[in-house]
């Protein structure tokens, strides 16, 4: 265990490397990086064979400056070839150029990317995983919508598969002939929830301060973070309508969000008139080319951007040398570090995972000042708010669920 490390860190690293296959549910700014990569330094120097770091597009480059800063030797590899037994770094659209067969082991940054059971990525991740004695997942929401997306973390690192998990825990309410069906309800059986933990605590730790873990909180105190919700007025009623009303269904949502772009905008741009770094974080490119043109000297990172751009914008605002920085949250949201930024907007979403990755950026140990968070919304959009909130009261039960029951964990 290097010296650089803090005393919690050392902890979970030493425990997930005894493991060996392992997850880390720690909080943003808790130093989920350096933990990853001791962990892989020690497996290659077990092993003699590289570790392959698979992590989101905007960290890669990231991940290569921490293991730099820390003596770690790592490299970055976008097409597949590596050499020696080192770490090496690569972004999840370019995992299907690796042969897992000549690495030891893998780290999953980032890992709610698995969260869903028939996406894509989660299937190749796995697949990927499966032979590998060695396997490691970090992430700071493991379940952003519902505890059973943590069937497929499960899955990932060689425990329980996702519908054996949900076989021994949970109950569909809906019917048990689909029980992959995205409208079945989930709830767990009688008696199951405390084992459920119980057994999640045998191969994932779970810690939103040192202090979960036993360990000081003095140097992991964050400063007061603001959300300000700020409600615009549409200039027109959503089709069919005399007047403004809550919009209760996906279609009527996004129509509002369609027909509010022009004032929605303007209010973030003036939110960002006297910021001296502002983060504005939108969902549709309709957004982002508007906040591009009223916000004097902003950029923004766009899907369609070359890798090269995205990580030449991203770095450029890392560096101060940008003032205001847009994109979406699923391209800049996870795994980037910008606390040098104290100022941000939000248009809200049904994603409590990007809305918390999002304010995460900046709001995050290591922060010294006041994070003001404008979530720029209208009247209609009074139940996205709702279910962001009740997704927000989920995600600290079961942090709380499982600090508890770590106590208890051998």
């Amino acid at each position: 265990m290097p010296s650089f490390l803090f005393d919690f860190q050392q902890s979970l690293v030493e425990w997930a490397t005894w493991k060996g296959r392992a997850a880390l549910f720690c909080d943003c700014g808790m130093g989920k990086t350096p933990m990853q990569l001791v962990w892989a330094q020690n497996i290659v120097q077990r092993t003699n064979r590289p570790v392959l770091v698979i992590a989101p597009l905007a960290a890669s480059a990231q991940t290569v400056r921490e293991a730099a800063k820390f003596g770690i030797p790592c490299s970055r590899s976008q097409d597949g070839r590596h050499a020696g037994a080192q770490i090496v770094v690569t972004n999840y659209e370019r995992l299907h150029l690796f042969d897992s067969t000549t690495f030891a082991g893998a780290v999953c940054d980032e890992s709610s990317i698995l969260k869903n059971f028939d996406g894509v990525t989660k299937a190749a991740v796995t697949e990927f995983m499966r032979r590998l004695p060695y396997r490691l997942l970090c992430t700071a929401t493991a379940a952003p919508n519902d505890y059973i997306e943590l069937g497929t973390s499960s899955e990932a690192i060689g425990e329980l598969g996702y519908i054996d998990m949900l076989t021994r825990f949970f109950k569909n309410d809906e019917s048990s002939l689909a029980p992959l069906s995205h409208a079945a309800k989930w709830r767990f059986k009688p008696h199951a929830e405390r084992p459920f933990w119980r057994w999640m605590t045998s191969w994932a730790r779970a810690a939103r301060k040192p202090s979960d873990l036993g360990f000081d909180d003095a140097r992991f105190i964050l400063p007061p973070l603001e959300e300000r919700v700020v409600t615009v007025e549409a200039h027109r009623p959503m089709n069919g309508y005399l007047f403004a009303v809550p919009a209760r269904t996906l279609q009527e949502q996004r129509e509002e969000r369609r027909l509010t772009i022009r004032e929605r905008c303007e209010a973030v741009a003036k939110s960002s008139a006297t910021a001296t770094k502002f983060v504005a974080w939108c969902h549709l490119n309709a957004e982002a080319d508007l906040l591009e043109d009223i916000i004097p000297g902003a950029i923004q990172v766009s899907g369609a951007d070359a890798d090269e751009r995205k990580e030449e914008i991203f770095e450029a605002f890392a560096t101060c040398d940008l003032r205001v920085l847009i994109t979406k949250p699923r391209i800049g949201a996870f795994g980037l570090n910008w606390q040098h930024c104290h100022r941000l907007s939000m248009f809200p979403s049904h994603s409590y995972e990007q809305y918390y990755q999002a304010i995460r950026r900046c709001w995050r140990f290591g922060q010294t000042s006041r994070v003001s968070v404008d979530i720029v919304t209208t009247k209609g959009e009074g139940d996205v708010l709702q279910n962001l909130q009740r997704k927000s009261a989920q995600a600290d039960r079961m942090f709380a669920a499982l600090v508890q029951e770590m106590q208890h964990a051998a």
